[in-house]
């Protein structure tokens, strides 16, 4: 099982990224996959949650990214990606791809049921 995490960078505020989050080793339609970060000084925050249980545009963690972040999926070459738009300074931070290998998004106070990550890439967004 293996997370790819890329796209990461560096833009200014109100910018647009999207992050990619190549899978190996197992099927994305078969399991949960979350986006997670962690800002500079602070803890693990969730973000997104999508799986086959989740509404079509998955299922959000951060009120704060709500109408900025959508996550989709390209099953064919098993990639989720994170689209963010309007970006803040508030929003850099590590951003790690996960999955619990289950159908399951894990709620928000239990994050440590993701049980493989990626090596996330960082976002900065800064003027």
């Amino acid at each position: 099982v293996q997370l790819v995490e890329s796209g990461g960078g560096l833009v200014q505020p109100g910018g647009s990224l999207r992050l990619s989050c190549a899978a190996s080793g197992f099927s994305l339609q078969n399991n949960a996959i979350g986006w997670i970060r962690q800002g500079p000084n602070k803890g693990r925050e969730g973000v997104i949650c999508i799986s086959s249980r989740t509404p079509a545009g998955g299922a959000y963690y951060a009120d704060s990214v709500k109408g900025r972040f959508t996550i989709s999926t390209d099953n064919a070459k098993n990639t989720v990606y994170l689209q963010m738009n309007d970006l803040k300074p508030e929003d850099t931070a590590v951003y790690y791809c996960a999955t619990t290998r289950t159908l399951n998004c894990p709620p928000a106070g239990k994050l440590y049921d993701y049980t493989y990550w990626g090596q996330g890439t960082q976002v900065t967004v800064s003027s």
